[in-house]
């Protein structure tokens, strides 16, 4: 199937994301106004969703969609099932990479990072947050099990309603959260004529810096130019008191 010829304007020039566009410096602060401009967005469905890609010790790369439930200067926060694909994946190789897509706003976040459990306790007290019937769900999926067929988890499900009626559901010792610390978030603006903008923030590979002082590059990226950047920006924060302080994860 040819799909060439399927296409869709987004932005024009004079809706362009340039730095002088950013609400701030600090990355985190960022995501925040975007993230909130696509949380009140009603044609955006869920903003929180985000696909997240871990890869195998040997390089096999996977990805699914999951959802953000909280971030922070420390990071972004997601809980699972620690032996599903994506938990083992974790535990053999601690990276990933989470993208956002917000398709009304025609934006993108793309966060790369290292990944550590949450606290046993972090981890309890989000589990108890949520819906019953949530918390019985996760006792029911073993994720990335096989199971006979779909009636097996309508017949544990049941079961376990009945169980934990009148009674809490205690948290299984393989669900719980994680953390992505983010090295690297870049954030991207469509653009019709495909010179799309990005600005991207990396901490420095020493990682002496915090992450408000990241470097950050203005890109100019042409999609029929093979991902070369047409104009290319960077420069780093000022070290100023305030920018500090403002700066740390």
């Amino acid at each position: 199937m040819d799909l060439g010829p399927l296409r869709k304007g987004y932005r024009g020039d004079e809706e362009a994301f340039e730095e002088r566009h950013l609400s701030s410096r600090h990355p985190i602060e960022q995501f925040a106004a975007w993230f909130t401009e696509a949380a009140r967005c009603p044609a955006v469905g869920e903003a929180n969703a985000m696909c997240l890609a871990t890869c195998s010790g040997d390089g096999r790369p996977s990805a699914r969609m999951v959802l953000l439930k909280g971030f922070g200067c420390d990071g972004f926060r997601f809980f699972t099932n620690y032996e599903s694909r994506k938990g083992r994946e974790l535990d053999a190789n601690p990276f990933a990479s989470v993208v956002f897509y917000w398709e009304p706003l025609h934006r993108q976040v793309r966060i790369e990072g290292s990944v550590k459990r949450l606290s046993e306790e972090e981890s309890e007290q989000y589990f108890h947050s949520r819906p019953k019937g949530s918390q019985i769900g996760a006792v029911v999926s073993r994720q990335s099990t096989v199971i006979p067929d779909r009636e097996y988890l309508r017949k544990k499900n049941a079961e376990l309603e009945e169980q934990y009626r009148d009674t809490a559901v205690p948290k299984p010792s393989y669900w719980g959260g994680y953390i992505l610390q983010p090295e690297v978030m870049e954030f991207w603006q469509g653009q019709t004529n495909r010179l799309h903008d990005r600005i991207v923030f990396r901490r420095p590979r020493d990682g002496a810096a915090p992450l408000g002082q990241m470097a950050h590059q203005a890109l100019l990226y042409s999609q029929r130019a093979l991902g070369r950047p047409h104009e290319r920006l960077s420069f780093r924060n000022k070290k100023n008191p305030e920018d500090q302080q403002k700066g740390r994860l």
